[in-house]
């Protein structure tokens, strides 16, 4: 029972790999951010700011610091330059690229059916 990946300190079990998930992903822009970074490889800010049509520039930006700071123990998320964001994934983001395309597949399947994808390649 010590094994498993739940903490029973309290009466109510909570998953801890799960909740480390949603603090990564959460937020309404991070899994489109992570998304469209994985698949263009490299993303300059503004090219970002335009896929992401509908987000303002302070959230965008914070977005960015949040992913940048927060896991920056465990690879560099973005930035060239202090002025300049080059944005890249980290090892631990193209580790998660399995998980954003089983993510995207599942969405086409049931909540867009009718959806043609254009970044099939």
């Amino acid at each position: 029972m010590a094994d498993n990946k739940f903490n029973n300190e309290e009466t109510i079990a909570r998953c801890v790999p799960m909740g480390r998930l949603q603090s990564v992903i959460g937020g309404k822009w991070k899994i489109l951010i992570l998304w469209y970074v994985s698949f263009y490889k490299v993303q300059r800010f503004g090219e970002l700011m335009r896929r992401l049509d509908s987000i303002m520039q302070s959230t965008l930006t914070k977005q960015l610091r949040e992913l940048e700071s927060e896991y920056s123990s465990i690879g560099r998320f973005t930035r060239k330059s202090r002025r300049r964001w080059n944005i890249r994934l980290p090892s631990w983001g193209e580790s998660f690229i399995p998980v954003l395309q089983t993510m995207m597949a599942w969405s086409e399947t049931y909540l867009c059916p009718d959806y043609k994808n254009p970044y099939e390649k």
